[in-house]
């Protein structure tokens, strides 16, 4: 019977070490039965309020379901690059406007239910319809004009503006295809296409998925079963890497807690990149912050550096708009909103403010949120802002914060290049610039590769003159892995766990 791990951190450091030096000794035992091994128990730090990826937004949703159970029609690799999944092949017109998609054959649904082209209609109808909260619906399915199904494995999609994107935004994990038979249960019980499907989802714990026998490339998998075990308490991390309950984290894992592993033989540490932008999101329809002045006051009151350097360990990289460092056509703007406290106290006084002005400061539990809302706090103590901190768990972050209620939250968006967000005066932080859309509609509909390097700089730099949010880090990823382990993603182009390309060597 394993101990119970204590919520206390110091208890569970103590019983991380002792767990460790135990593990040493079973190393060569451990090193036998790894080439044989056809299960993996990955952790994570967030449980996902459901799995469906096509109604609801957290990231969570697609480390578990995105590739492995639910597939799109084109996958995006762990180095960024796009290639075919449940399309065999495609092409373009001229124009931009109109792609011609060639689906896989013999593809079924884990029910036994053949993958189509009417399932690609019933999926992108399903996203446009009125009342979709598919969270790609604004930046791909609105600007699908119509979906034509010539055939069982043929689809033509024509849009309404030009998307270089296009492709990218379809190996999204709102983009997973569905069929009309199943798609009501995906929340509780998705059924797709991908190498693995549903097998059990113990609440607060773990779920668990199993290799589908009946996948168009089986034999490839060398997996049987997959866990995905919820583990938020950064000690509790630690302590289950060490014990052997959890065989990898590809992601999520305390920066602090990486120098143990690097210098344990029995663990690799890999470091990556990823798409995150790490921002103290601003509600602009609230009082003050509807004020220019008041969010640029925010940015300028925040220490970027001292934020990386203390709650990351220094692994990310400063921002200053809502685009990644990734990002091809990315412009550094930091420079526009310095850390400069006297610039912060000058711009309440001018915008009327009296302080100490009190705010509700939300932070989800991600450590880079809770760690990361003290030192927020702290910094804009010293411009005369009193921060309340507010903790809550996801589901609570999910119905309040994103929907609008709250002053000043911490969040880490995943997505890459999802900058149309902005385009929603509906979104969470209810930013509503006529410029920025037209600026949007303009590189959306633009085929010239010089005039949409332009305009992509230019949609930067208003959001970062118009301080929409305080835009503070790019995450680097780490992986820690037990040594043997192979084929867990070091970069996180798109929030996945690709299990299918997972060994044990």
């Amino acid at each position: 019977m394993r101990p119970s791990i204590s919520n206390d951190p110091l208890h569970s450091w103590a019983l991380a070490c002792a767990l460790g030096a135990s593990a040493v000794a079973l190393a060569p035992l451990a090193a036998q039965a790894q080439s044989s091994k056809t299960s993996a128990v990955v952790g994570m730090v967030l449980e996902p309020p459901g799995l469906d990826p096509t109604v609801a937004p957290a990231a969570a949703i697609g480390e578990i379901v995105h590739l492995n159970v639910l597939e799109g029609l084109t996958k995006i690799n762990v180095d960024g690059q796009i290639s075919p999944l449940l399309a065999e092949r495609w092409s373009m017109e001229p124009d931009g406007k109109s792609y011609t998609f060639t689906l896989r054959k013999g593809v079924k649904f884990h029910d036994g239910e053949a993958f189509d082209s009417a399932d690609v209609k019933f999926t992108v109808e399903r996203a446009k319809a009125d009342g979709s909260t598919n969270k790609a619906k604004k930046a791909l399915f609105d600007n699908i004009a119509s979906v034509s199904t010539p055939d069982p494995h043929t689809v033509i999609f024509t849009l309404n503006n030009p998307d270089g994107n296009f492709l990218f935004r379809l190996g999204e994990n709102p983009a997973v295809m569905l069929d009309a038979k199943s798609a009501a249960g995906t929340a509780q019980r998705p059924i797709g296409t991908g190498p693995f499907k549903f097998e059990d989802w113990k609440k607060g714990n773990a779920v668990v998925l199993s290799r589908f026998d009946g996948y168009r490339q089986a034999s490839a998998i060398k997996l049987k079963k997959v866990t995905f075990r919820f583990i938020s308490d950064p000690a509790a991390q630690v302590a289950a890497l060490l014990a052997g309950d959890v065989d990898g984290f590809p992601r999520g894992l305390a920066n602090q807690s990486l120098k143990q592993f690097q210098s344990d033989a029995r663990f690799t540490v890999t470091m990556g990149a990823t798409a995150g932008k790490g921002i103290m999101a601003i509600n602009n329809k609230r009082k003050p912050f509807d004020d220019v002045r008041v969010r640029r006051a925010l940015a300028h009151a925040i220490d970027r550096k001292a934020f990386i350097d203390g709650v990351l360990d220094g692994k990310a990289v400063p921002i200053g708009s809502h685009f990644a460092p990734t990002d091809a056509g990315y412009v550094d703007l930091t420079a526009t909103t310095p850390y400069d406290p006297d610039k912060a106290r000058a711009l309440l006084k001018e915008a009327g403010v009296k302080t100490p002005l009190e705010v509700t400061l939300t932070l989800p539990p991600p450590q880079y949120a809770r760690q990361g809302g003290e030192v927020l706090a702290a910094q804009l103590a010293k411009v005369g802002i009193q921060a309340k901190l507010e903790n809550v768990e996801w589901a609570q972050w999910l119905s309040g914060a994103y929907k609008g209620s709250f002053d000043l939250t911490v969040i880490n968006h995943v997505e890459p290049l999802d900058y149309m967000i902005y385009t929603d005066p509906k979104y969470y932080y209810g930013y509503d610039s006529k410029a920025f859309r037209d600026l949007a509609t303009k590189h959306a509909a633009s085929t010239n590769a010089k005039e949409r390097s332009s305009l992509f700089a230019q949609m930067q730099k208003q959001l970062a003159t118009d301080a929409v949010n305080v835009y503070i880090f790019n995450p680097q990823q780490a992986a820690v892995a037990k040594k043997g382990l192979k084929g867990l993603w070091h970069n996180s182009p798109i929030f996945a766990n690709d299990m299918a390309a997972v060994s044990w060597q």
